[in-house]
Order: structure tokens, then sequence, then C-alpha cells
């Protein structure tokens, strides 16, 4: 199994390397190039090392909050999860692997890393669920869901890992599955699609689906989301917000990405209508009617900035100023001609509902062009600590609030 895998990996290398030759050498239009070693990330999930103190002590925060490194070399640190005893879980997909990070001296900074559940087909949603007396981990694998007890007491697992869901469609494209239970008690779980843009033949791509916590009664709960990687619930109505990635090859500066208030049955558009409305050239042909049932985004993000994981600011000592806030991870373009994104940005929603937004840790990318970290989760801490994983540096950072 171990040979196989590391030819696996090196074929993965092969093409990657022989994608960016071919890219380099042809001239697409509407297409750029950002970063040639972000689109290597982007494709293979390898980054860069650890950025320098120097380096993050140019990171951008608000005047009241403090950025501090609290993990390091966790090779494509995707999703956080905070448990029942205030460790941090983290989704590394090229690991096979979720970790479980403890500050157990309270300097803050991880000093005992586990890899809790290893193994696993490039894992990347996690969420917890307490159901009777058991506690359960779950984890959202590129092909399956799947489960298993742990004592948070003790840090560790008990009994078998067990996938409930094994026919999720990953053949190729968007890659990633995001899990998070409901205020209903359903688990929600997001598929992206398998292409740029096109006509999916299996209709589970482009969704977010819901299912029962045994993995039962499993249905497609609103489609059109071309890669709805992050999602959470306003927690002062239950309303549910979802990121969605833009196509590619439009342009610098269309389409936009997307925040969309998910709603049961909903049609988001994809590959049909892009951003506020605008019917799409190589697909939109002859769809006016489906303008009509399509809904538009609550916001828009500028076209390639990737937003990934979204958090609602749920800690009190947020509340007085990040009063209906949710933090958005922006991953950055790999696809435009000068680099964009690279950010967390806050959304603060107004009492009429418009939604504003405001920058809230930035510089990952440095002098315009030297890009030090790319932010995928944003998750928060029982201390009111803010956590955001960074897949290009493996590195997790924490943002507390003086």
């Amino acid at each position: 199994m171990r040979f196989f895998k590391v030819i696996i990996g090196l074929s993965i290398a092969v093409i990657s390397m022989a994608i960016l030759a071919f890219i380099a050498t042809q001239t697409v239009p509407g297409f750029e190039i950002s970063s040639y070693r972000t689109l290597f990330n982007t494709l293979t999930g390898r980054g860069i090392d650890s950025p320098s103190q120097q380096q993050i002590n140019h990171l951008i925060a608000p005047e009241d909050f403090q950025v501090t490194l609290f993990a390091e070399n966790i090779p494509q640190a995707r999703i956080l999860k905070i448990t029942p005893t205030g460790g941090l879980l983290v989704s590394s997909p090229s690991k096979g692997t979720v970790f479980l990070l403890q500050d157990t001296n309270g300097d803050g900074h991880a000093d005992l890393t586990t890899a809790l559940v290893s193994n696993l087909n490039r894992p990347h949603g996690i969420d917890l669920h307490k159901e009777s007396d058991n506690h359960w981990l779950y984890i959202a694998e590129t092909d399956a869901v799947g489960r298993i007890v742990v004592n948070w007491q003790t840090g560790k697992t008990q009994g078998n890992y067990q996938r409930l869901i094994t026919d999720i469609p990953s053949s190729k494209g968007h890659w990633t599955k995001t899990i998070q239970f409901g205020p209903d008690g359903w688990l929600y779980l997001t598929s992206g699609s398998s292409c740029n843009v096109c006509e999916e033949k299996d209709p589970r791509r482009a969704t977010m689906m819901r299912f029962q916590p045994d993995g039962s009664e499993g249905h497609i709960y609103a489609s059109g989301l071309r890669n709805a990687v992050g999602f959470d619930w306003a927690p002062w109505n239950n309303n549910l917000y979802a990121t969605d990635n833009g196509r590619d090859l439009l342009g610098d500066n269309f389409p936009p990405c997307e925040l969309n208030l998910i709603k049961q049955d909903g049609f988001y558009g994809w590959p049909y209508i892009n951003g506020f409305g605008k019917l799409d050239p190589d697909y939109g042909q002859g769809k006016d009617t489906l303008l009509n049932h399509s809904i538009s985004p609550s916001f828009g993000f500028r076209a390639h900035n990737a937003p990934l994981g979204i958090h609602f600011l749920r800690h009190p000592d947020h509340n007085q100023n990040y009063k209906h806030t949710a933090l958005v991870a922006l991953h950055g373009s790999w696809n435009r001609s000068t680099p964009d994104g690279y950010k967390v940005i806050s959304l603060q929603w107004g009492e009429n509902g418009n939604i504003m937004s405001k920058d809230f840790l930035t510089n990952f990318l440095q002098n315009g062009q030297h890009i030090i970290g790319r932010p995928v989760d944003i998750e928060e801490g029982p201390d009111g600590s803010i956590y955001i994983s960074d897949d290009y540096a493996g590195v997790i950072y924490r943002v507390l609030y003086k």
C-alpha cells in the first residue's frame, strides 16, 4: 500500500509539473497566472516553509488584536474544529490525517501534536457530534464521510473508524468535501463541481447535501453552487450562509466570488448564471428563464479571491465591536494578472440586512508580489482566540483580543 501511495504521489507531482510547463508556453484569452507557486499549491497541496517571525510581525490585524503563531509544520492545514476540552483539530489532506493540537502549558503555542486519525483519503471537513454517551468525530474524505468515537479527556480514539457515506462523487475537479452539523441536527455536506464550467452528469456535484447523523436519508439541499467550501449559520437567526468560488477564464475581474444565503431547494446559478444575474457566455445561451429561479448572492467578493472558510463570531468578548459579524478567509488568486486576496476579512450585517466588509488580517501578500500565506479556515477558541489555518505555509495563526 505504501508503495502505491508513493507512486501516486510521484504521478501527481509529474502531472502537475507538466501542466505548469504547458501553461507557461500558452496564451489563453482571459487566463493569467498570479503565481506559479500558488498554482502548484492549488494542484498538489504543496506549499512553502513556515514564515519567519519578521514576516509574521508584518501581518496587520485590528488595533486591539495580537497575532502569534499557534502551530507550524502542519502540511496543507485546512479545516479547524475546537474540541470540548479546548484542543484544536486540523485536517491535513496531503498527510491523510486529522491532527489534534494541544497547548498543554498555556503559552499560546501548541506543544503537543497527535495524529488522531490517519490513513484517510484526503480528509477535509471535520465536525463533532454527541449521541447518547458517544462523542463522535465526523470526517469528510474526498469520497466518503466517516466517524469515530473520541474520548476528549484522554485525547484518544475508541473503536474503529466507520465510513457512513461511501458513494460521494470525487473522480475529478474540486476534491474537497466540507461538513457541519446544523441547528436542526442534520449533517450538511458540500461537494464542488467536477470542472471549471460544465453540465454535470452526477447531480450531486456543485451542491450542498443533507444527511441524518447515521448517513441515511441523504438528499440534495441546494444546487448550482460551483465550489462552496465554507458555510456557517448566523447565530442571531440561524440563517445558513456559504461561500462560493466563481468560474475561471473570463478575465481578471469577472465573475465575482459569492456569499450565498442558502435556502432549501434553492438554485444558485452555476453553470448557467454568474454573479448577480449574468448569463454565462459558454452555458447561458437560451437559459434566460433560469434567471427567474436563480438566487443571487447576498454579497460579492472580488473575482478569483477564492473565499473559503467562514465563521460567525460567537464569543462574548467579540460581541461589542463585532456584533453580527462573520470572518471569511480569502485563499487568494492563482489566476489573475496580479495577485489578489490572501487575507481574512470581516463581514458585518447591518440592521437593514446590508453586508459591509473590511479587512481583518492582511499582508499575507507582501510588497504586492511575495506571498507568505493562503488563509483557509477560521475557528474560535473558548477564550475568544481566533485560529486561522494556512495550507500554503502549513501553519495555524492565533489572533487574540488584547
